[in-house]
Parts: C-alpha cells; structure tokens; sequence
C-alpha cells in the first residue's frame, strides 16, 4: 500500500503535521503565525487542574510527559484530537480547539484511547471492533455526551439519550478515520456495544460533572488501602 493511500486509510490525512508541519517545532513562525502558544497553555492548565485527566494519567502504566506524548498541531477542520498508536502521541488541534471546556474533554477523550492502548493490546489499524470499543468508552467517559454539551448542540432525548449520543459520536469517529461503508460501521458498533459502554475503567463510573470526577479519583487514590483489607 503506498503512503498516500494507506494515510486516508487510516486518518492520517486528517492530521497532516504528522508528516511534514509548516512551521518548525518551537519556532518563532509557529508561535507567531499558529494558536500553538494558546494550546500548550490549555493543555497545561487541563492537565494541572482537571481531576478527569488527573485520574486517567495516575492509571496510566507508564509515565506521561506533556513534551512527549502531547502534540499541538494544525489539523483538518472537521477534527480536535487524534491518538497516534503509532507514536503513542496524543495530537491537539490546534485550530479547532479554542475554548479551555473543549480543551478538557479531547484531552480527557484521547487519553482514554491511550488508557486503553497500555492495559490492552489493542489492534488499531486492523481490528474494527477494538476501535469501536475505544470510541465508545471515549464517548462515554470524557463528557462529550454530558448533559450540558448535548444542550448546547440542541440535541434533546428523553429515553436512552446519553446512550444514542455514545454510539452516534463512536460511529462518526470511526467512519473519520476508517474507509468502510456506515452499515458495516453500525453493525461493529452494535456488537461491542453494551459490553464497552459498560466498561468504565479508570473511573469506575460514568463521570457526568465535577462531582462524579472527584469521587472517582478519590476512590482510585485509595484503592490500595480497599485491596489491602480484602
């Protein structure tokens, strides 16, 4: 498969700083001509003061450095954030991501998929269902479907609606960095459903605000103390 072809079939094209940025990394011209600047602030604040990441980086097997597995890039205008399994990087779009509330959730949403890149051995490019069931939980646990957010996109449901924005915002996902048709894409999504949706590591819970973010990292601090009384 040549370059070309194998970067759309992955997503690659959507993130093409990947390859070859336009500014250098740390130049002048990039903090001057770029929201670069403005994204490592962000990122910096989201990892200090969010219990969400705070829980995710804690549960983290290896060590996380912001220089090393964080990226602010320039991407596709239909993107915020990628995981790059390939560099076990996480990518921030730059000039997609303005607001320090979005900011939190790509960094909460795409260290999921890092989270689950160390606990499991997960195929990324060649096995659908592992994809679909990283979206899913990324979907679910980094307040993309929060109340709020779906308020503010007016989208309103009654019965089941965290659960059909899960598997909406997973679909489109997949179908942003895999080339297969929508029906194959909703029957992988289907099949790793409930059992994904109802897998809640590292949080133990559906963190749906602040609050439930703070009782989660509250109950990872201590869960060797909980172990040890077993």
């Amino acid at each position: 498969m040549d370059q070309t072809k194998q970067e759309e079939e992955y997503g690659y094209d959507l993130f093409p700083e990947r390859n070859k940025g336009k500014f250098k990394k740390g130049s002048i011209a990039e903090s001057l001509f770029t929201f670069n600047h403005k994204c490592q602030v962000m990122l910096q604040f989201a990892m200090e003061t969010s219990k969400y990441e705070r829980c995710v980086l804690s549960s983290a097997r290896s060590t996380v450095f912001k220089d090393r597995h964080f990226s602010c890039e320039e991407c596709d205008g239909t993107v915020s954030g990628g995981f790059d399994a390939a560099s076990s990087q996480i990518v921030l779009c730059q000039n997609n991501i303005h607001q320090q509330s979005h900011m939190n959730r790509v960094v909460t949403h795409e260290l999921i998929h890092a989270f689950d890149h160390c606990r499991a051995h997960v195929d990324w490019f060649n096995n659908f269902r592992h994809l679909a069931c990283s979206e899913i939980r990324a979907a679910n646990l980094s307040g993309d479907c929060s109340f709020s957010n779906e308020v503010a996109r007016f989208n309103f449901g009654l019965k089941q609606h965290h659960q059909e924005c899960v598997r909406g915002r997973a679909l489109r996902s997949i179908l942003a960095v895999r080339k297969i048709s929508r029906q194959e894409a909703e029957k992988i999504v289907d099949e790793v459903f409930d059992t994904c949706f109802n897998d809640h590591a590292p949080f133990g819970r559906i963190p749906h605000g602040n609050k439930d973010a703070r009782f989660a990292y509250r109950d990872y601090k201590n869960r060797d103390r909980y172990y040890a009384n077993l």
